[in-house]
């Protein structure tokens, strides 16, 4: 179908954009040789999983499910062809039950703290796994999004320099940076020796940032734990790297990654979730009515608090087809949701028109983020998801009706 045949609400994620998204982060790992893995947590919509399994190395996973899926839907399909792609995953603690479920679908496996990698390690390790340890470098580069700050003061996540220490000491004692001097055959041996040595380490402090918050904060871990970094066979850069916004420092991240690489051997992995999807989506949505109240509203079918819940969360105005900024255009109106939350609003806009009852509206960068987090509060319905194919077909892949809400229930 067209789009303009798509029903509304209705989530469209663009191939050919998200292609193009591919293209540029295969890019970098061609020049450099990192390996970039989707992180499913920003998009998980498996159908084009085929797609950046042709360009990327993998995924990882924040849980269970999302390590299931890749299993499923990327690494498995590529397996049949030929092609090995990895299933990384990073919990902050696993559940004992769980985690027969994670050996069977993961290669590699990162533990939150020296507790966990004692406690599930020699399972992971037994069963071949590659295991590592989250770090938390205790250096803060956002501003104004503390809730995804991961250096923020009492973080749960990742391993500060003082417990890692600690934890090193208890498990292999200061004379293992003896084997420092004897190059990479020497600390090849002592890894075998111990079974419960990282193979690498991961940290992820970034959310939506450039290249030079990595710099900085690449600084800060080898302040902190470079000496342990001969040590590792790899290091997880993590996600939060805007690498297909137009404008990001692609060569300074290439210098990062390379300065990894060069000066500790190490294998350099990134994990972005955004820049897979970043501006490849839409969210399609109707006026379902208008009002007056100190200023023009419009009520719509689509609702922040439940289709595009980060609009609260960040907060952020997400930009919206042939709109402006309040004042901007002759028309200005605020924009809200059908449920109950009186905070139910999306952003105020200006229009070169008054909206009216039937009005299609199409916000942009809908694509991650969106389905993922999404929920049925009020007992809303939760859009339909369509693909556009690179012909311009566009293609309804799901729709969603009462069962689905009442399954959750």
């Amino acid at each position: 179908m067209l789009f303009s045949e798509l029903p509304s609400p209705c989530y469209v994620v663009d191939e050919d954009l998200v292609e193009k998204n591919l293209e540029v982060l295969k890019g970098v790992m061609d020049r450099t040789g990192a390996r970039i893995l989707l992180a499913q947590k920003a998009f998980s919509m498996y159908a084009l999983y085929p797609l950046i399994g042709k360009y990327l190395c993998g995924a990882t996973a924040s849980g269970l499910y999302e390590a299931r899926l890749c299993a499923e839907e990327m690494a498995g399909p590529a397996a049949e062809q030929g092609r090995v792609l990895e299933n990384h995953i990073f919990s902050p603690a696993y559940r004992s039950e769980d985690f027969g479920e994670v050996l069977k679908y993961c290669d590699h496996i990162v533990f939150n703290s020296w507790r966990q990698l004692e406690r599930f390690g020699p399972r992971a390790r037994e069963a071949g796994k590659s295991i590592g340890l989250r770090i938390n470098p205790e250096c803060s580069t956002q501003e104004g999004h503390a809730i995804y700050d991961p250096c923020a003061s009492g973080s749960r996540l990742g391993v500060t320099k003082a417990s890692f220490e600690a934890g090193w000491e208890a498990n292999f004692g200061a004379r293992r940076f003896a084997q420092k001097e004897e190059g990479a055959q020497g600390q090849f041996e002592s890894r075998r020796t111990l079974p419960l040595m990282p193979d690498g380490l991961h940290f992820h402090t970034l959310c939506e940032q450039d290249a030079d918050a990595l710099e900085k904060t690449l600084e800060a871990v080898e302040e902190k734990f470079g000496r342990y970094l001969p040590h590792m066979k790899w290091i997880n850069f993590g996600g939060g790297h805007h690498i297909t916004r137009r404008g990001y420092d692609i060569p300074r991240l290439e210098r990062c990654i390379r300065r990894m690489q060069e000066k500790y051997g190490l294998t350099v992995y990134l994990e972005p979730g955004e820049a897979v999807a970043l501006n490849a989506g839409y969210l399609i949505a109707s006026v379902l009515e208008t009002l007056h109240n100190g200023m023009d509203i419009a009520i719509l079918d689509a609702s922040a608090a439940c289709h595009m819940p980060d609009v609260l969360e960040m907060p952020y105005r997400p930009p919206l087809q042939g709109s402006g900024l309040p004042g901007e255009k002759p028309y200005t109106c605020r924009l809200g949701g059908p449920t109950c939350l009186a905070g139910d609003i999306i952003g105020d806009y200006s229009f070169s028109a008054p909206l009216k009852e039937g009005d299609r509206l199409i916000f942009e960068d809908m694509a991650i983020y969106s389905m993922v987090k999404n929920n049925t509060f009020n007992g809303m319905p939760l859009p339909a998801i369509a693909v556009r194919r690179k012909d311009g077909e566009c293609v309804v892949l799901k729709k969603f009706g009462y069962q689905d809400f009442k399954g959750r229930l």
